[in-house]
């Protein structure tokens, strides 16, 4: 079956016992017992719960997964992956990831012992370089967040087998229907589920696919024993958004690419990052790897902090927040919200100034996306 056949589809057979065509939710706490040893696939719903697993058969099949597992948040998912290391063990990561990893990666990690290694450089090769002998998990974004650098999976995959290194791809950006990682050989596939998995801004979740047995062993008994489980409301929620995510990222990058064209010609505008344009450092790789760009843009205005807070300011239908991915179009500066962990010299490295500002395209019309920053830039 075709990706959106499968979204509708998989796993998602009507109620045996009413003919429901959407899946129940489940709302329960714990479950009827048959006896002692004796029960009918379900106990507690920590541990499982029949509307969760809808869910994440379905998330599985989208991500030409064996397996997977739906967690609360993006985090948790990334704490159930981290779980698989030890003592001792590196991490090799681009330096230009997710704020919230990093900071997994610096203020909890470090305690116990496991440390991380970055790269700042968006060349597969010379990100490679950084690897040593105990490096056991390579963890990239691509496109990464919030600079939209295009890592090579097949190469750094290649890469992570021959030094026996757990390769973990952040997906969230891309969604399984621009790309699929664990074709392109990633052993962990992480989303947070909260993006446009979910799709409307109204859950928190997260997600780990892998086609690996054990991983997907000690990572579900993780989820058990911290207890971590997105809620049957949410898996139900997030169900609901897999329906339309092919209609929607459609849309999505529709808009991205008006939006990024658009800013690219700008007179006020010195940088636009988006993998979709010709003139972006990844976007070779990207066409290979992906079969869509997103829609996901940051640029760096060329005005100073006055300017930005009146752009920002003047925005009416983009909606200065956090996060990204839903319906609607949001605006964010990195540098004092997403990435605020981040020190002060580490953005500067990176190139996350006070004038980068990261769009969340939404689906609204593109023409009134564009006049609305049309607007807003006029009045800088």
């Amino acid at each position: 079956m075709k990706f959106s056949t499968r979204a509708i589809h998989s796993g998602q057979e009507p109620d045996e016992k009413t003919g429901a065509v959407i899946t129940p939710l489940y709302l329960t706490s714990t479950f009827k017992q048959d006896g002692i040893g004796r029960n009918r696939g379900y106990e507690y719903s920590r541990a499982g719960n029949p509307t969760r697993d809808v869910y994440e058969k379905c998330l599985a099949s989208l991500e030409s997964a064996k397996y997977g597992l739906s967690f609360a948040s993006g985090v948790a998912a990334t704490m159930a992956a981290l779980y698989l290391l030890k003592t001792g063990d590196r991490i090799l990561a681009s330096a230009d990831i997710y704020g919230g990893t990093y900071r997994v990666f610096e203020a909890v990690l470090k305690q116990y012992g496991i440390h991380t290694d970055y790269s700042y450089s968006g060349e597969s090769g010379d990100f490679l370089s950084k690897a040593g002998k105990n490096t056991k998990m390579i963890w990239i974004e691509t496109p990464t967040n919030p600079l939209l650098k295009i890592l090579d999976i097949k190469q750094i995959s290649a890469a992570a087998k021959r030094i026996g290194a757990v390769l973990v791809v952040d997906n969230t950006f891309a969604t399984p229907y621009f790309q699929r990682p664990l074709e392109l050989g990633a052993d962990i596939v992480i989303h947070s589920t909260t993006k446009y998995i979910g799709g409307h801004s109204d859950i928190i979740g997260g997600a780990a696919l892998t086609s690996n047995r054990e991983f997907y062993n000690k990572m579900k008994f993780y989820l058990k024993a911290a207890g971590s489980v997105a809620s049957p409301f949410d898996s139900w929620l997030a169900l609901r958004g897999l329906k339309t995510l092919e209609v929607r990222m459609k849309k999505h990058e529709e808009n991205g690419f008006a939006v990024a064209q658009y800013l690219s010609k700008h007179r006020k505008i010195e940088r636009v990052y988006y993998p979709g344009l010709k003139t972006h450092p990844g976007h070779n790789v990207a066409a290979r790897q992906m079969s869509g760009f997103g829609g996901m843009v940051s640029f760096v205005m060329k005005r100073g902090k006055k300017d930005i807070e009146d752009f920002i300011s003047n925005l009416k239908i983009f909606t200065f927040a956090e996060s990204l991915g839903g319906v609607e179009s949001l605006a964010c500066v990195p540098s004092k919200m997403t990435h605020g962990f981040f020190s002060a010299k580490e953005k500067k490295k990176l190139g996350i100034s006070e004038n980068l500002i990261r769009l969340s395209a939404g689906i609204e019309d593109s023409g009134d996306l564009i006049r609305d920053l049309e607007k807003a830039l006029g009045k800088t």
